[in-house]
Parts: C-alpha cells; sequence; structure tokens
C-alpha cells in the first residue's frame, strides 16, 4: 500500500507511482472500470479525486495561513507526509506498516533530487515544471512517467538491500592496486585519446568511473572538471543501476565465494586468450559479428550483456549536475563492460556554458512573477535586485549574443551520433576504433580481473575484532563508505553467513542506522545502547588533514520539517561541515562515523576499544586515490 504524487497548486497531478496494492483500493473504492483502453486514463482520474481534497486543502492553508500540515494519519492507519516545494506539492503514503514518517520523508526528497537531475533550472519554475512532466503528448508523458517510476523503483530496491544507499554514501571496492591501473586508464588511454580526437565536435569529457555493481572501482576527472558532489554521484548510481540492474542472485558458488578470503596479494588473475585462439560459434547460428580479432573472451562477455534487451550505450542521458552557478547539463553514456561492470561517462556538452546565464535570467523572472503575484509593481525592484529595465536589456544582449553563435540542433545531433559510434567500440574488432590498441590492451588488464572483481564486490572487507558482528565506517569529507558485505540470499555467502542469519542481522544493522540518524537530528553525536543480544555504537567525530581528532562541538538539531539526514537528500553532512569549519578557518577539516554491532556478551570497555582501533585501521584506506 505505497504511493507516491506530484501535484501542483491547481490540483493537478504532474506525477504519480503506486504499488499494486494501492492501485487495486483506489479501484475498488471508485469502481475503475477494467476495460483495456479505459483502464489507465480512468485510474489517473480517480487519483485525481482521491488527492484533491487533500492538495486544494493544503494551498488555502498556504494562502490564508503561510502554513501546511506535515503528516497525518488515517484511521485506517494510513500515513500521509506532505512536503511543499515552492508550486509543487509532494504526497507520499503508505498504508501497509513497511515505511514510517521519515522513511516517507526520505523518498520525497529523492524523488525532488531525481527531477533535479532529469531536469535541471526547469525545477525551478512551477510553470516550466509542469510542461516538462505533463508533456501534452499521451505516449510521450506514459513514457516519461515510466522511467520515473522505474527510477523510483530501483532507489527502493537500492535503499533496502545495499549499504551504501542506507547512509547514502559511496561504496569504494579495495584494492589500491587494481584501483590505481584503472584509474591510469581512465587518464590516460581513455579521457586524455578522446578529447584529444579533433572529431569530438566540441564535447569534452570530464568524468569517467568504473562501477562493480554499485561499488566504485575507480574515478577519473579531468582538469577543465569541476567537482562532482557525491549526492550527485548516488543519483548517477541509481541512473545506472536503472539502466543495468545487478542482479542478486547471480551462479558464483560458494567454493568461489570462499576463495575470495584468501589476501590479495595472493590472488592471481586467468591469463588473457591467447593471441591467435579461433573464434568459437554459438551452436548452428552464425555469429553475431564476424570478428577478426582472436580476443574471443570479450565477445563473448559482450555477447552476454547483449543477450537480454538492453538501452543502447551509444545514446546519452541528459543530466544535470550541480556546481556553483547553476545546474550544469551533461550527457551521461553508461557501458557495461561485463554483466555487473559498468563504465560511465560524464561529457560536457557544447556551448553548456550558455546554462549559467540561462539560469541567472529564469531565477528573475521567477522571483519577477512571484512580486507580481503579491501584488506589487513590475517596475519596482527589491533591495539588492535589479529592475525590470535592467533584466529586458540585459536579456536581449545575450539574446543577440545567441544569435551570433548560430547553434544548430541537427548539426549538433549528428555530431553526437558520430561520437556515440567511435566512443563506445570498446575493441579494436571492429574497423575505426576509437580507443586504439593501446587502450584495448588496457581493457583486456581490467578483463584478466573481472571475476574476482564480481567476487570481491561480495567480499570486500573482512572484521578481525572477536565479537564485532558488523560495522560501517563512512567518510562524510567524501562521502565514500567501507562496509563488509551483507548478503541475504542462500546462493551467496558473505562474512556473516548466508540466509536467515545474515538477514536477521541486516535488519538490526538497517535498525541501528535509522536509530542513530534520528539521535543525529536531535544533535546527539555518540549514541550507545543495547539490544538484546547485541550492543550498538554509533560516532560522529571531526579530524584535521593529519588525523589529529578536533574538539567536540555541539551540534544544531534540525529542524522536524527539515530534510532527513543524508547526502542524497539534501546534503545534510555538508552544511555540517561549512558550520564546524567556521571555528577552524585556517585548515581543513574531515567527519567520519562509525556503526558497530557487537555481541553483547562483550565488556563495553572492549567494545569501546575495538571502536578506536578500528577507526584507525580504517583511516589509511581512505586514503586511496580515487577522487
Amino acid at each position: 500500500m505505497k504511493c507516491l504524487l506530484l501535484a501542483n497548486e491547481s490540483a493537478e497531478v504532474l506525477f504519480y507511482w503506486t504499488d499494486t496494492e494501492f492501485e487495486q483500493r483506489v479501484q475498488e473504492q471508485y469502481g475503475v472500470s477494467q476495460e483495456e483502453g479505459e483502464r489507465l486514463p480512468a485510474f489517473e482520474d480517480s487519483i485525481n479525486t482521491l488527492f484533491a481534497p487533500i492538495i486544494i486543502s493544503c494551498s488555502t492553508m498556504v494562502d490564508r495561513l503561510g502554513d501546511n500540515y506535515t503528516s497525518f494519519s488515517t484511521e485506517n492507519n494510513h500515513i500521509y507526509v506532505l512536503h511543499q516545494f515552492e508550486e509543487c506539492l509532494y504526497i507520499a503514503v503508505n498504508g501497509d506498516g513497511d515505511e514510517t514518517e521519515e522513511d516517507l520523508k526520505r523518498k520525497i526528497f529523492v524523488m525532488k533530487k531525481l527531477t533535479e537531475i532529469m531536469f535541471g533550472m526547469v525545477t525551478f519554475s512551477g510553470a516550466l515544471l509542469r510542461k516538462e512532466l505533463r508533456p501534452q503528448d499521451t505516449e510521450q508523458r506514459n513514457r516519461l512517467w515510466k522511467k520515473l517510476r522505474s527510477l523510483l523503483e530501483t532507489y527502493s530496491r537500492l535503499r533496502e538491500n545495499d549499504q551504501s544507499f542506507l547512509v547514502e554514501a559511496v561504496e569504494r571496492l579495495i584494492h589500491p592496486t587494481l584501483c590505481e591501473q584503472c584509474i591510469e586508464f581512465l587518464e590516460r588511454r581513455l579521457v586524455q585519446q578522446i578529447n584529444s580526437n579533433m572529431d569530438r565536435m566540441g564535447e569534452e569529457v570530464l568524468h569517467a568511473f568504473i562501477l562493480v555493481h554499485t561499488k566504485l572501482l575507480a574515478f577519473y576527472s579531468s582538469r577543465n572538471a569541476s567537482n562532482l558532489y557525491s549526492s550527485d554521484l548516488l543519483a548517477l548510481i541509481i541512473l545506472v543501476q536503472d539502466l543495468y540492474p545487478s542482479k542478486i542472485n547471480l551462479d558464483e558458488t560458494s567454493e568461489e565465494l570462499e576463495s575470495s578470503s584468501v589476501p590479495e596479494v595472493f590472488y592471481t588473475p586467468e591469463p588473457s586468450p591467447p593471441e591467435r585462439e579461433s573464434v568459437r560459434q554459438r551452436g548452428d547460428s552464425p555469429p553475431v559479428f564476424q570478428f577478426v580479432d582472436p580476443d574471443v573472451q570479450m565477445a563473448e562477455d559482450s555477447l552476454q550483456t547483449l543477450e537480454a534487451p538492453t538501452p543502447d550505450p551509444s545514446a546519452p542521458s541528459r543530466v544535470f549536475l550541480e556546481s556553483k552557478e547553476c545546474p550544469m547539463p551533461h550527457s551521461m553514456y553508461c557501458l557495461p563492460l561485463w554483466p555487473g561492470i559498468t563504465l560511465v561517462l560524464l561529457t560536457k556538452i557544447p556551448n553548456s556554458h550558455v546554462a549559467t546565464s540561462v539560469c541567472y535570467f529564469l531565477e528573475a523572472f521567477v522571483k519577477l512573477e512571484k512580486r507580481l503575484c503579491e501584488g506589487h509593481e513590475g517596475a519596482a525592484a527589491m533591495r539588492g535586485q535589479p529592475s525590470v529595465q535592467e533584466q529586458r536589456s540585459r536579456l536581449e544582449k545575450l539574446i543577440k549574443t545567441w544569435a551570433g553563435m548560430d547553434i544548430q540542433t541537427s548539426q549538433l545531433q549528428n555530431a553526437w551520433t558520430d561520437f556515440k559510434n567511435k566512443a563506445f567500440i570498446c575493441c579494436p574488432l571492429c574497423t575505426g576504433s576509437f580507443l586504439q590498441l593501446s587502450a584495448w590492451a588496457a581493457v583486456k588488464k581490467l578483463m584478466d580481473w573481472k571475476d574476482f572483481l564480481l567476487v570481491k564486490s561480495k567480499r570486500n572487507i573482512t572484521m578481525e575484532f572477536p565479537g564485532l558482528i558488523h560495522f560501517i565506517y563512512v567518510d562524510r569529507s567524501n562521502g565514500q563508505m567501507i562496509a563488509p558485505s551483507l548478503n541475504v540470499t542462500d546462493r551467496t555467502v558473505s562474512e556473516l553467513g548466508k540466509g536467515p542469519l545474515a538477514d536477521f542481522i541486516k535488519k538490526k544493522v538497517w535498525s541501528l542506522v535509522a536509530t542513530a540518524q534520528r539521535y543525529l537530528q536531535k544533535g546527539y553525536a555518540t549514541v550507545t545502547l543495547r539490544d538484546g543480544d547485541y550492543f550498538y555504537c554509533y560516532f560522529l567525530w571531526f579530524e584535521n588533514e593529519t588525523g589529529y581528532k578536533l574538539e567536540v562541538i555541539d551540534i544544531p538539531s534540525s529542524p522536524d520539517d527539515g530534510a532527513p539526514v543524508g547526502m542524497l537528500t539534501c546534503d545534510y553532512y555538508r552544511k555540517l561541515l561549512r558550520y564546524y569549519s567556521k571555528k577552524h578557518q585556517n585548515e581543513v577539516v574531515k567527519c567520519y562515523e562509525l556503526f558497530t554491532v557487537h555481541l553483547g556478551v562483550i565488556p563495553n570497555e572492549y567494545i569501546l576499544q575495538h571502536c578506536s582501533q578500528l577507526a584507525r585501521k580504517l583511516w589509511e584506506p581512505t586514503r586511496i586515490p580515487l577522487l
């Protein structure tokens, strides 16, 4: 019984998502026709009818009282959480008890983040956002809503099963040697080669990274790139997972997973195929490609990836990333190297600098429209704000500048297509390869390690403290985390075993994080509590660059209607770092978190000693050059 809805002040639904149970309940309540041609529009009408009184009530309260209610529950124990962002009202509903008010509020803020990633500065204006979310063409609207629903479901799946989305931090794959090799590959044999090519038609690769499922293996940014915030990187991982979902039930045997516990120094990857190995046919059917190169393994892995219908990696997704000036448009290319391992490129589009000017004028006219709606004269400028005449003059100059740039969409689209075809041929098996033989050699090197990486993603780090059941260590300064794996299926093994035992511990860990975040929101930086046979600890502290622990301060509490604690929802920790850094302006301040679950029989002094030793042990791996 779940639902999420976006509506404007006119009670017009801009987007909705429901699960099957909620949809059935609405159909039963309003008697929706089950005829194939009528079900979808009739159900949308029912959604409008169901939520219209709530939306109108909220608008009336805002107009008359300047305030609004944030949540309420009904007689049948349905929880409604509401949040107003400018002219757009978000409503999240749960009726099965699976989600708390905090969960629903977090879902609302994540949905807002996803719309910002997809639509950028359009979200500044309610009227423009309505045009984007409710296009006139019904088929176009259905495709867009299907995409948004898929993204929301992908986030919910990751939030429920992935520790990195539980604490909202990017999980790194710990293998320094391989990380450095991959960073070198991204820098010298991918980004530099693409950016130095004259056929890229003004497009420039700014960021490149490799994911193993949801874990970050390597990341490289070019010199001209601005900072990529962790909140944006998490959102991009959601987009990648939506395109190429990770399969939880993989076919690895327990023996293969157990072998990953051997220290990394003893691992020897299988060699690449010999230079003149013959091409193996799949049955009696002709091969998909007529290969002339002998590297068969790479080709077979690629074919396995293409067995199911997958998105075209040459087709970019337009994304808007946070910057100091405004949401900057980028193109995101996703290339599945092998199942579970994905290469992602973020490129600066031609004439992207125009976005800064567009953003400035859009904000200015949104403020002007608000003043006019409130009854102020259009020509009367607020203190510190330029007048309407000044804005008009600036806009006319900008339009004249654009006219001289001769921006032609069709030519740019042709250039895009040519670049896509060249940039994403990842081997010299086809003519016109963009990456050349040296890049192909680097990809082959990564291929030697691919099986190890897939196993490593399930056994990333081990625990060495007796009585310590689980921990999560987070570096909030760069938005990255380290934790032992938690696999709850019967076919895979983790440090906690498999099946019901791992699932039981997983619920304990999820409960610990929710409790710690609730106390952190109230201003508590340390939490210790006992839950039956288990002992929970949570610590948040600050250090300088040398690892020296800084003094403890009183953390400001967050308002009840504020954003949830996290990095994806509003980057709570970036604000916290700015708050703390005011007293340490002459040094770089780092922020860390540690969550631990111990057996309750362990004495308290040993538990605190474990936590201190664990934090010191994990401090060094954070210096792996990933970002």
